[in-house]
C-alpha cells in the first residue's frame, strides 16, 4: 500500500497523530489554518501546505477537526483520483458520516468515521482507542491507518455513523461520571475524609471508573486541570448525544440532566476552560480555585 498520508487538523490531537504516523514510516503531509500549528508540525518533519486543496488525491487522509460542519466542508475538497481512504477521527455526527461515506463510495474511495479516545498521550504513542463506523470494504481500505494510530485498539461497531453514535455515548457517560464523582468526593471531604484517599478506595470497588482512578486525582485534586480537552468540546459532545437520542425517540433522563450541568458550567467558565474544571461548578470544595465568580 502507498504509505502517503495527509493529516488535516494539526492541533493537539492531529499534530500528535501526524508525528506518530511519521515515526511509523508514513510520508506525512498536513494542513491546518493556523500558521503556528503548521510550523510546529513542520519542525517535526511533517510537510505542510497552506491550502487543504493541495492535499487532494493523497491516498490516505486523517481528519482531526473541531466539528461535523468542517468535516462536511473539507471532504469534497480531498476526494480526487488517487484517494483510497479518509479516516475521520473527529467526534462528528452520524448523519454527516453516512452522507460522506456515500459520497466517497461514489468516487471510488472509502470514508470511515473513527472518533478516538485516549487524549494527547494516546495520539503521541499510537495507542488511541477508535470507535469505527464503516462498511466492511471501507474498513479494509482504512485498516493500515487505524492500526498505525491505535495499535489494533479499534472496534468496528457497524455501518457508517456507528462510530460517532458510540463515541458520543462514551463522552456523555464520561460527562455524567465527572459530575457524579465530583459530588461524591465533595461529600467525603465534608465528612473529613481526604478526597484522594476516598477516590482510591472507590476506584478499587464497584463504583470505580477512570474518572475516579485518574481524572480527579491527576487533574482536579492536583489543581493542574491540564488534560488538553476543553470544556466547550465536552459540553458540545454531551449535548449532541442527547440530540441523537431524541432523533430515534429515546429520552435518557439522567444523561440529559448531566448534559445540562455541562451547559451550566459552559456558561460560567467559558468554552476554553479545561473539561476537568467542571469540578469548579459541581464540587468547588475539591478545587483550588473554588466556585467561579458569578
Amino acid at each position: 500500500m502507498d504509505k502517503q498520508i495527509a493529516v488535516v487538523g494539526l492541533g493537539s490531537m492531529g499534530g500528535a497523530m501526524a508525528s506518530t504516523l511519521h515515526r511509523a514510516g508514513w510520508q506525512v503531509s498536513g494542513f491546518d489554518p493556523s500558521p503556528d500549528a503548521r510550523s510546529a508540525a513542520g519542525s517535526g518533519g511533517i510537510r505542510t501546505v497552506d491550502d487543504v486543496g493541495l492535499l487532494a488525491g493523497t491516498p490516505c487522509v486523517v481528519l482531526s477537526l473541531p466539528s461535523a460542519h468542517l468535516v462536511e466542508a473539507t471532504v469534497p475538497q480531498l476526494l480526487e483520483t488517487g484517494t483510497i481512504a479518509i479516516v475521520d477521527t473527529t467526534t462528528s455526527e452520524p448523519a454527516t458520516s453516512a452522507k460522506l461515506a456515500a459520497l466517497a463510495a461514489e468516487r471510488g474511495a472509502a470514508f470511515v468515521d473513527a472518533p478516538v479516545s485516549g487524549g494527547r498521550d494516546g495520539a503521541a504513542t499510537g495507542r488511541l482507542t477508535a470507535f469505527v463506523g464503516a462498511t466492511p470494504e471501507a474498513l479494509d481500505a482504512a485498516r493500515p491507518v487505524l492500526e498505525a494510530l491505535t495499535g489494533g485498539q479499534f472496534q468496528h461497531l457497524g455501518g457508517p455513523g456507528s462510530g460517532n453514535v458510540v463515541k458520543l455515548l462514551n463522552n456523555v457517560l464520561a460527562a455524567a461520571n465527572l459530575v457524579s464523582v465530583g459530588e461524591a468526593l465533595a461529600v467525603a471531604k465534608a465528612y473529613g475524609v481526604d478526597p484522594a484517599i476516598a477516590a482510591a478506595g472507590i476506584s478499587g470497588a464497584s463504583g470505580g471508573s477512570k474518572v475516579s482512578a485518574a481524572m480527579y486525582p491527576d487533574w482536579v485534586l492536583s489543581g493542574t486541570h491540564d488534560s488538553g480537552f476543553s470544556l466547550g468540546l465536552m459540553a458540545r459532545d454531551a449535548a449532541l448525544a442527547i440530540e441523537i437520542a431524541g432523533q430515534r425517540g429515546e429520552q435518557p433522563g439522567l444523561l440529559a440532566a448531566a448534559s445540562q450541568r455541562w451547559q451550566d458550567a459552559l456558561a460560567r467558565l467559558g468554552p476554553s476552560a479545561d473539561f476537568t474544571e467542571i469540578a469548579r461548578t459541581v464540587a468547588p470544595s475539591l478545587t483550588r480555585e473554588g466556585s467561579p465568580k458569578s
